[in-house]
């Protein structure tokens, strides 16, 4: 795992990473899920096989999810404490960039609402849901930064990036030099 760009905005902190999302010590982790929470591959499989069934048994009783929105479940044997379900879209459903902002800005909230103090987001759906992972970066990073100056009394201190590969990588290190210019 490493820390590849750190910055504050207002009173949150901004953190990109490279690494595996399941090892990380925050209070929320994000899977970028489907609407139906069935955790079978890529990060959300990840998840459930490092975490644990009763992951999948949670996300169960939820149930359906509509695309845009997030749901959580407690975290099972993980380092974070729960994992927030985030419903990105699939490229070529249509108003994909909205759906995505609506997912980020869902996570946000409902990590607010609970108090979390910390929370680690993937590239949602840069994966096999097709959306362009030089968007994708924009719209995280983006939407993130303006929760936080929407919310300047949240709870949450730090919004972590964590992302797997150098390609991503660089696509959100841009988005920080944005964000982190004095």
């Amino acid at each position: 795992m490493k820390t590849v760009k750190e910055c504050v905005v207002g009173e949150t902190t901004f953190r990109l990473v490279q690494g595996d999302i399941t090892e990380r010590d925050v209070d929320a982790i994000v899977n970028a899920a489907n609407s139906r929470l069935q955790h079978g591959g890529g990060v959300a499989g990840a998840i459930v096989r490092k975490g644990g069934q009763v992951i999948q048994e949670e996300s169960d009783a939820i149930g359906f999810v509509p695309v845009g929105q997030a749901a959580i479940t407690g975290a099972g044997r993980l380092r974070a404490r729960f994992v927030i379900h985030a419903v990105g879209p699939r490229m070529g459903e249509g108003d994909e960039d909205r759906k995505l902002k609506s997912a980020v800005r869902s996570s946000l909230q409902l990590a607010s609402e609970k108090g979390l103090t910390s929370i680690s987001l993937p590239a949602i759906s840069a994966g096999i849901f097709g959306f362009p992972k030089d968007r994708c970066a924009a719209i995280l990073v983006a939407e993130a930064v303006s929760y936080a100056r929407e919310h300047p009394g949240s709870s949450l201190a730090v919004v972590e990036f964590c992302v797997v590969d150098d390609e991503t990588a660089g696509f959100f290190e841009r988005e920080f030099e944005g964000i982190c210019a004095p």
